[in-house]
């Protein structure tokens, strides 16, 4: 029954949008997301079970256009022989490419089929538009540590057999299953197939099952979701989640040179001038971990990640960049005021190239206040530093200036 169901209430509990779906009788194509061993197939299979609909399951991985065409022509005649509906759950349906997405689109408008689709990917990115506005996306959660209790309690209830494990070890094989039911049921085959008078404890346990891999993939969603966090967490001055971020990253197989690159951004874009060593330092971390290579250069790397994560943060410089870019776009080609052009020769002399021009270190501050923006738009203040670390000193030091810069004014 879809009550058994464990992990999914927000879904399938009383008030859940699956059950109140059933109770209207108005079950619609979905796509389900969510991790592996979440329940996608399962849900798929009781869902078809309570709306009393034919269940139908294809793979993407296996099948083409042939098979969806023979799905399609098997659900249409069973509808005009009986009446009744098809659920038709495809699993991995981010394999199948835009074109085979399509091919779903005449037979879901129809009514011929009520389709399921099951993914890991993202459906914003592996799944097309006009697929998309005719289902509804369901997220579902991976097993938290209660879920995966329940199951355990329930395999061992199915079998009448009792795991030989101590507490602490039943612990750890629900921490080696990472929230994936399929996999934690697999891992209780295992232990349960173990000589008669086995009993292990945690270290016991690690030497008969693996911990399942983490989910990790270099060029899908779970990539990006980890360096943001990585970033957010340093944005945030959080040290202990930033290392924790690195860590996940480099232990899911992630090339360090990437998170060094993107750290070295951070120094530039989020500590900025609140700490002018961040950016040295991190092309030193960088350069640190080349000559050094894996595991001993990663230290250079998690010490720039404490030292981004505990430094002074300003994004002044990023802001005022950003602005300087857009004014130089709406400015177009404006020319520099002639006393700060250079006059290498007779005529530009002539015509007031460098006429003019005070040479700042012969100053009695070594600074004239000179204009030198354009002459015929007005000063704009582009950098304006934040009072956090090093950039409070510098914010006196313009002001300073400002003030001296106003008293040249006629």
């Amino acid at each position: 029954m879809l009550a058994d169901v464990v992990g999914q209430d927000h879904l399938l509990g009383a008030d859940g949008l699956l059950s109140q779906m059933l109770r209207r009788n108005t079950l619609p194509s979905l796509i389900l997301w969510g991790g592996p061993g979440c329940g996608k197939t399962t849900i798929a299979r009781l869902l078809a079970r309570e709306a009393k609909l034919r269940f139908e399951q294809i793979s993407a991985v296996f099948s083409g256009v042939a098979d969806l065409k023979k799905a399609f022509e098997t659900a249409s005649r069973f509808q005009q022989e009986t009446g009744r509906g098809t659920l038709l759950f495809v699993d991995e349906i981010h394999r199948f490419n835009r074109a085979q997405q399509d091919g779903f689109l005449p037979y879901v408008e129809r009514g011929t089929v009520i389709l399921i689709g099951a993914t890991t990917e993202n459906p914003s990115f592996a799944l097309n538009g006009a697929l998309l506005s005719r289902c509804q996306v369901l997220v579902l959660n991976r097993l938290d540590d209660d879920g995966l209790d329940r199951l355990l309690q329930r395999a061992e209830a199915e079998s009448g057999q009792s795991l030989p494990l101590t507490i602490e070890a039943r612990a750890a094989l629900r921490a080696m299953a990472d929230g994936d039911g399929r996999y934690l049921l697999n891992l209780v085959e295992q232990v349960q197939a173990l000589p008669e008078g086995t009993h292990l404890d945690t270290a016991g346990l690690a030497t008969v099952v693996a911990r399942r891999a983490a989910l990790y993939d270099k060029d899908r969603e779970e990539h990006y979701n980890l360096i943001s966090a990585l970033h957010k967490s340093l944005r945030g001055s959080d040290p202990d989640a930033g290392l924790y971020w690195f860590a996940r990253m480099l232990e899911g197989g992630e090339d360090p040179r990437y998170i060094a690159r993107r750290l070295t951004r951070f120094a530039a874009e989020d500590v900025g001038m609140a700490d002018p060593s961040a950016l040295p330092l991190a092309i030193a971390a960088w350069e640190t971990y080349e000559r050094l290579g894996s595991p001993e250069g990663e230290l250079a790397l998690a010490q720039l990640v404490v030292h981004l994560a505990t430094a002074p943060k300003s994004n002044a410089v990023y802001r005022a960049y950003n602005q300087a870019r857009k004014l130089a776009r709406e400015t177009g080609s404006l020319g520099p005021p002639h006393h700060i052009r250079n006059a290498p020769t007779r005529l530009m002399k002539d015509i007031g190239y460098g006429k003019g021009y005070e040479y700042d270190h012969d100053t009695a501050d070594g600074f004239s206040g000179q204009n030198y923006f354009p002459d015929e738009m007005d000063r704009v203040a582009l950098y304006q530093p934040t009072d956090r670390g090093r950039e409070s000193e510098i914010r006196k030091n313009l002001d300073r200036q400002a003030a001296i810069r106003a008293s040249r004014r006629p």
